[in-house]
């Protein structure tokens, strides 16, 4: 017994969450009411992207951070698919590139300027077809660049390079049944899955090969998440026969038993992981519940510790997590979350409390940093890479993000849609005809210029004759 502390020490054991005054909040947004279970809100150091109600069609803001108080309703959108909006992505390579899935069956991918919209954006940088039911998951490669994943009520994965708008590899006979999420592990070389079938998959998507999977990993019949840990430690969570709420922690090797099972409560709210790999902290935000409950995760028993609960009045409808890069490392800030009410979003800062101003660099090893570790033809030639990290110890001062161009192979010299096992990336490629291509792109980018000279107009005739009658209003 004495070996037992009564209390296991853990500096992350005072972590305390707060809520930021009303106008650091953002204001008058009709969150989207889609019954879809994705957290309807992706953040990033520089933008807030909250999916929302949108007639005739699927749309999202996208607001700068600095951006609070009240959104005007006339406050541009970006606007492009013609059904609603299920999921978006930021890409972690470059703070103004978004990926969007929608019920319309299209992933489009966006280029945002640098200081946010000004008019509405209707134009995607490129528009991936391919599923042949709404896409309700979009979730980019975490360290090679213009890779994309999204997963559909086709029940098919499709991995993308968004540099050539293909889809290069096509897991459409893996899932029986609807996908609830998808995760890639730290060096975006396996990607593990849960679905309504109450299977959770570990599939090498290169390969092709379901390389674990476990039946029943929790018995109930609602919505499940499986996330990867930085370790290769699978987390999930789900419904126990009894309808209570389950967390629990697998070793893919070894799926027979979980190294560890807890439940919680009956709440009937999807509990959305995010996880945190420098601290090891998985934050579980129940929809519809008003609490985030945090715990750690350590290689000794009971393996997942329970921190604390941040709680509050109203409920949540979905949840942004922010990026380490994006957090204030002076104030000892250790996660921000960005949570959807009926009508605004409301950061809520969690920090470790510690008495010293100066950096404290037990809180911050290096993290993720925003460039890419692999173009996405190494990746898909079969190599892989840890993410580049970065130190935050003078906070992180954004670069200069290089727009999103997307160089489409000539049609007619390739292969029919996207590849099935047998003939993948192996195929030769054959030498596609250069003049053809950059004649291809020559007469894009005279197009997209023609394009934008054609918007320049109309604004510009938009604001004279909006002119024009306000100069009648004083004539008259």
């Amino acid at each position: 017994d004495t070996m037992r502390r009564v209390v296991r020490q853990s500096k992350f054991r005072h972590v305390f969450g707060q809520a930021v005054k009303n106008d650091q909040c953002y204001d008058d947004i009709r969150v989207s009411r889609v019954t879809w279970d994705s957290s309807f809100c992706a953040v990033n150091p520089k933008f807030v992207a909250i999916i929302v109600e949108a007639s005739g069609g699927g749309a999202f803001l996208v607001l700068p951070l600095h951006k609070t108080g009240r959104i005007d309703k006339s406050y541009p959108t970006v606007c492009g698919h013609t059904g609603p909006v299920l999921d978006i992505d930021w890409c972690p390579h470059n703070d103004q590139v978004i990926a969007s899935g929608s019920e319309d069956c299209t992933v489009m991918v966006w280029q945002i300027p640098e200081n946010g919209l000004t008019l509405s954006l209707t134009e995607p940088v490129v528009v991936l077809e391919g599923h042949s039911k709404r896409v309700g998951i979009v979730a980019w490669h975490p360290t090679a660049r213009n890779v994309l994943l999204s997963a559909g009520c086709d029940n098919a994965i499709i991995i993308w390079n968004v540099g050539t708008g293909e889809a290069l590899i096509n897991l459409d006979d893996m899932h029986v049944d609807m996908i609830y999420n998808v995760s890639w592990n730290r060096n975006g070389s396996l990607i593990c899955t849960a679905s309504k079938d109450k299977k959770v998959r570990v599939i090498d998507p290169r390969k092709q090969e379901i390389v674990a999977e476990k039946e029943k990993t929790h018995e109930g019949a609602r919505p499940m998440r499986a996330i990867f840990l930085a370790d290769g430690n699978i987390f999930t969570t789900g419904f126990s026969r009894m309808s209570e709420r389950q967390l629990a922690l697998w070793n893919p090797k070894n799926m027979e038993e979980p190294i560890a099972l807890h439940e919680m409560d009956t709440s009937n709210g999807v509990l959305l992981p995010f996880y945190d790999p420098d601290t090891n902290i998985i934050y579980l935000c129940g929809k519809g519940d008003s609490s985030i409950r945090y715990f750690e995760i350590t290689d000794e028993s009971p393996y997942v510790h329970y921190l604390n609960t941040f709680s509050s009045k109203e409920p949540q409808r979905g949840m942004g997590f922010m990026p380490k890069r994006g957090l204030d490392v002076n104030k000892c800030e250790i996660a921000r979350f960005f949570k959807l009410h009926e009508r605004k979003c409301e950061p809520i800062i969690m920090t470790v409390p510690r008495k010293s101003d100066l950096f404290q660099d037990d809180l911050y090893p290096d993290t993720a940093g925003p460039e890419a570790a692999l173009e996405a033809e190494e990746w898909f030639e079969g190599k892989n890479a840890d993410p580049l990290l970065i130190s935050l110890k003078h906070g992180y001062i954004p670069g200069k993000n290089r727009d999103l161009k997307v160089v489409k192979k000539n049609i007619l010299d390739n292969k029919p849609a996207a590849n099935k096992k047998s003939d993948l990336i192996n195929a030769p490629k054959k030498a596609a005809d250069a003049s053809n291509i950059q004649n291809e792109a020559k007469l894009d980018e005279i197009l997209k210029e023609l394009k934008s000279i054609k918007d320049t107009i109309t604004n510009q005739d938009e604001r004279i004759s909006k002119l024009e009658q306000q100069m009648a209003k004083i004539a008259d």
